[in-house]
């Protein structure tokens, strides 16, 4: 028995739950956290790493639109769910009826939350953010302790945080957002001396929790560090490892002659006898276009250098220097196998991009698959959950460590 799906992600849940205490331990800790799970938990799934953040202690979960939010909420999460980012008066119905949080930046917003809040007959908690300089979202650090009052004079809100972000906490030069922190700072100055300070305040997303320590306070509101990658300049090491890793198949194995082009525009010819593999993976599964010509995966531990460009579902790699490399072995796309690690970053600055944006853009085509303890504890596609295949994919797992063991045993 062999693994069921050609392409799947792998989510290590132990690394996972390392991350999420190396971060609570900054700043000499315990910290609070509010995860991040929007966009599907960064790709890695909301509803699973919500789950696995909950047996951490995580009590906060952040997300960005409404349905993400119902979707934690119908799969049994009963944590506190802030939608960050600001939702229209025609959500508010449903957010109420599901418990979430949204965060306040609208008067006419307050307004109408309110009423909903009255007619369901229990207080809405809502967070604010003040604009200190991201330059998105929020209220004025100008008009923010007005704000504030008028909100909390709405019957049947209650305020639950007021927060800022950092647009460039992972920059070169963090004298802006230092800045950034002294101004909210005075802030909830002002706000203590008007009898409207809020129970939490929050600055810090990955890169100021990493950087600037002055902004931590009551939450770290992270997503990145947490799946197991430091942001840029970062002044801290932070023990984190990556939890995320993109993996597929070789589906054919073959040997072109010298002067044959390599798929779409022809835009490589063998310059000798070449054996390529064909990959089981494609832009239209969310890997970059934009590695046509110049990405690399991992196949048997060692570079595999991508041929011709990448098309929607297949992807062909040179494996001329793998004579032994045949139909059905594993392909890293990112992420180790063996002793050889292809990086997340690597592959983002290949693709012109960020990590987020690699996370974030894998397809729900692509199986997901978690794993504890060295063995898959769920597995995830398109089609649903299935023991079996949870079954085959642990019995492929067996086999890799069997293999590496082999190749590591003197």
């Amino acid at each position: 028995m062999t693994m069921p799906v050609s392409t799947w992600v792998e989510v290590d849940l132990d690394r996972f739950a390392a991350n999420l205490r190396a971060v609570r331990a900054l700043g000499g800790g315990p910290r609070e956290l509010l995860l991040v799970v929007k966009a599907d938990a960064y790709g890695h799934g909301a509803v699973e790493m919500a789950e696995a953040a909950a047996a951490e202690g995580v009590a906060q979960l952040g997300v960005a639109t409404l349905h993400e939010g119902i979707q934690l909420r119908r799969a049994g999460n009963r944590s506190a769910i802030v939608v960050l980012s600001p939702l229209l008066p025609g959500e508010i119905p449903e957010a109420v009826a599901h418990e979430l949080d949204p965060t306040v930046c609208d008067r006419a917003f307050a307004r109408s939350l309110s009423e909903a809040a009255v007619a369901a007959g229990r207080p809405q908690r809502v967070h604010i953010e003040v604009d200190t300089g991201m330059g998105r979202t929020g209220v004025t650090t100008e008009d923010a302790a007005q704000f504030i009052a008028d909100v909390t004079a709405q019957p049947g809100l209650r305020l639950a945080s007021v927060f800022t972000h950092f647009p460039d906490a992972d920059g070169e030069d963090l004298e802006v957002s230092r800045d950034q922190v002294r101004r909210f700072e005075a802030l909830l100055a002002t706000l203590a001396e008007k009898g409207l300070a809020p129970p939490r305040v929050h600055a810090a997303n990955s890169a100021g929790a990493v950087n600037l320590p002055e902004s931590h306070f009551d939450w770290l509101r992270v997503g990145l560090i947490a799946y197991g990658h430091l942001p840029p300049h970062s002044r801290e090491r932070v023990a984190v490892a990556p939890v995320m890793s993109f993996k597929s198949r070789l589906v054919q194995v073959r040997t072109l002659p010298a002067g044959a082009t390599v798929s779409y525009a022809r835009s490589f010819v063998t310059r000798r006898p070449t054996r390529t593999g064909v990959v089981a993976v494609g832009y239209g599964h969310g890997y970059s276009w934009l590695l046509s010509n110049r990405g690399t995966m991992l196949v048997r531990g060692q570079v595999a250098p991508i041929l011709g460009r990448v098309t929607m579902d297949l992807t062909m790699v040179d494996l001329t220097s793998l004579p032994e490399a045949t139909v059905g072995d594993e392909v890293v796309l990112f992420g180790e196998q063996g002793d050889a690690t292809l990086s997340l970053e690597e592959v983002a600055a290949g693709s012109e991009t960020i990590p987020y944006e690699i996370m974030c853009t894998i397809g729900k085509r692509v199986t997901r698959i978690y794993v504890r303890g060295g063995r898959p504890v769920k597995l995830t596609t398109l089609v649903g959950e299935s023991e079996e295949w949870a079954h085959r994919a642990a019995d492929h797992f067996r086999m890799r460590q069997e293999a590496l063991a082999a190749v590591r045993r003197p």
